[in-house]
């Protein structure tokens, strides 16, 4: 059974049929009742758009043995043909491979001939513009004094290739590129007529990727299909393309925001780990920043129903206006320096820092109506703005001349440092999150925006890697889990894998009070703490630990070795003892001696 895409199963056959060509269909349709049909129309647009579709349904309003009208029967027999491609007075013509002036003379030698069959006898002569110019000059005469019974009907992506001498002699109609909210309730009618479950998030991602072409869209959806074995879905989508969620990207804004330039590495290193088009992740944020800017000027713009409306009105409360426009203005000429950097990742990290580099001065102050503003569940950064910070007036701003003044002291200026608070998370809203800790000064992160810290804060706390859930409990540690070593024990006898095996090997130890396990994760392994892996490893610890395990992991240096670290250790450790071995062995010693040969370095095993 041959199976038939959506694009040629989905063509439209009549002008109501159309998406997003209302004015070419209403300037058609009127020609066609009124009796006003020219003999020559050249359709011009962007690839997928309709152009030959559009010729196809004139030549059908042309011939249809109802009558000309802008409504063909679709039953007749010329209707019929013509949508199967075999009525023999339509004439398809594909002018890159028609380039000789020879081959256009033998195609103009049957214009005097009636038509065999049809009304009119129509030349539908795709990709015009690359006829040569010799070929364009056999067309002009027969293109201007047609006999009545012919119509041309052209098609180009490239107008501005075609002769001025050939566009005088056309009515030209110029299709436009259709919007994604267009191409979006197409896919959408498409699917629902087909009985395929989708969701509105990944016909938007397929929407926004089709770039104004409807039959681009079309043909991602036949692969979406194909990708989601029956079914259109956001993730499935977004991997197929190559693109992140949008929670990535407004975590981009929010390091922005917070003028952490640590939290904006992080997240981009997180990005960068789907192996995306970084070009789309940059686009993906310059959307965002027009849609903030919507926000802060226009308010009623952000629909009640949006599933990004309560970190979009945080960020524009949070962000000023004038940030917005400048970290706009300096993604867009970015979209240039991609092509030039060493690699995407690169390039994206650089037009990131820029952003932060050119703040003005005092940016990071935070108003207080912003932080008040802020939703509860809006996502923080270590790097926040203090409290006692307020904004400056805006008669008080700097000019940008002391703006790029106060940016060249900053870089020259040996940077604060201050000590980030480690994020916790706890799936359990009913317990409550562990009390932050003041990390070794040594192991944190140094952000050069952030205040010059109390030098009594940096002393280390003997208490401070405990959770203080943990220094409440009254009952004694059950034997099964009371230290480091017994988490070492647990975790290799995990049945795990995949990212729920690293995200546990990559974690320590901090407590365990017989129904909360407190763990700390490294920073550097933050990208493995997603939420399928979370509850793959709450699900093993329960069958171990009980049923009512809650699980409470939370971002920080740990001060003792991880799973992972110790595994490494152990096989570094192995393989030294091996080419130690190896170097002592008599036998291998007196090889080396007669072949005068050494060790491949890397070569020797350890043994099982």
């Amino acid at each position: 059974m041959s199976y038939q895409v959506l694009a040629r199963k989905w063509r439209p056959r009549s002008f109501t049929d159309m998406v997003g060509q209302a004015h070419v269909v209403r300037a058609l349709g009127n020609a066609l009742d009124r009796g006003q049909v020219h003999h020559a129309y050249l359709f011009t647009g962007t690839r997928g758009v309709g152009k030959t579709t559009l010729a196809r349904i004139l030549s059908k309003a042309l011939n249809c043995e109802q009558g000309v009208s802008s409504r063909p029967c679709g039953q007749c027999t010329s209707c019929r043909e013509i949508d199967e491609g075999r009525f023999v007075d339509l004439l398809e013509v594909d002018a890159a491979s028609r380039t000789k002036v020879d081959q256009t003379r033998d195609l103009l030698d049957n214009v005097p001939f009636a038509p065999v069959k049809g009304r009119f006898k129509v030349y539908l002569i795709d990709e015009v513009h690359m006829f040569s110019g010799h070929s364009f000059n056999a067309l002009l005469k027969t293109l201007e004094e047609p006999p009545p019974h012919v119509k041309f009907l052209l098609a180009t992506t490239d107008p501005q290739k075609v002769p001025v001498t050939v566009l005088s002699r056309c009515l030209q109609l110029n299709l436009k590129r259709l919007l994604p909210e267009e191409i979006q309730r197409q896919l959408a009618h498409i699917l629902t007529t087909e009985g395929i479950a989708y969701d509105d998030q990944a016909l938007a991602l397929l929407a926004r990727a089709a770039d104004g072409s409807m039959r681009d869209g079309l043909s991602l959806l036949d692969q979406a299909i194909a990708f989601g074995g029956g079914r259109v879905q956001a993730e499935e989508v977004r991997a197929m393309l190559g693109t992140v969620s949008r929670d990535l990207v407004l975590n981009l804004l929010q390091a922005l925001a917070d003028g952490d330039g640590a939290a904006l590495l992080t997240e981009v290193g997180r990005i960068a780990e789907l192996t995306p088009d970084f070009g789309g992740v940059l686009q993906d944020l310059l959307v965002l920043l027009h849609r903030i800017a919507l926000v802060q000027q226009i308010p009623a713009t952000l629909a009640a129903d949006d599933p990004e409306r309560e970190r979009l009105a945080a960020l524009a409360a949070t962000v000023a206006p004038e940030d917005v426009q400048l970290y706009y203005q300096i993604g867009l000429l970015g979209q240039q320096d991609l092509t030039l950097a060493p690699d995407p990742r690169t390039g994206i990290e650089m037009v990131l820092l820029r952003m932060l580099a050119f703040r003005p001065e005092g940016a990071e102050d935070q108003p207080e109506a912003a932080r008040a503003a802020r939703p509860t569940g809006a996502a923080t950064s270590p790097a926040a703005a203090p409290e006692g910070a307020t904004a400056s007036p805006a008669s008080a701003k700097p000019s940008p001349a002391a703006a790029a003044l106060a940016a060249a002291r900053q870089a020259t200026a040996a940077p604060p440092t201050r000590s980030p608070q480690p994020r916790t998370r706890a799936r359990d809203s009913d317990v409550p999150a562990p009390a932050p800790e003041t990390p070794d000064p040594q192991s944190v992160i140094r952000n050069p925006r952030s205040e010059i810290p109390d030098p009594q804060s940096a002393i280390p706390n003997p208490q401070s890697d405990v959770p203080r859930s943990d220094l409440a409990v009254a009952e004694p540690l059950p034997p099964a889990l009371k230290d480091a070593e017994d988490w070492h024990r647990l975790v290799a006898k995990l049945r795990l894998g995949g990212v729920a095996s690293q995200l546990a090997g990559n974690c320590q130890f901090s407590g365990w009070d017989g129904r909360r396990l407190s763990l700390t994760l490294d920073p550097e392994s933050q990208h493995m703490w997603v939420t399928s892996a979370e509850e793959r490893l709450r699900g093993a610890l329960a069958e171990v630990l009980g049923a009512g395990l809650r699980l409470e992991i939370r971002i920080a240096r740990p001060h003792q070795e991880t799973p992972a670290q110790r595994r490494i250790r152990l096989n570094a450790e192995r393989l030294a003892g091996a080419e130690a071995l190896m170097a002592e062995d008599p036998v291998a010693r007196a090889l080396e001696d007669r072949l005068d040969a050494r060790w491949i370095a890397g070569s020797i095993e350890p043994a099982d």
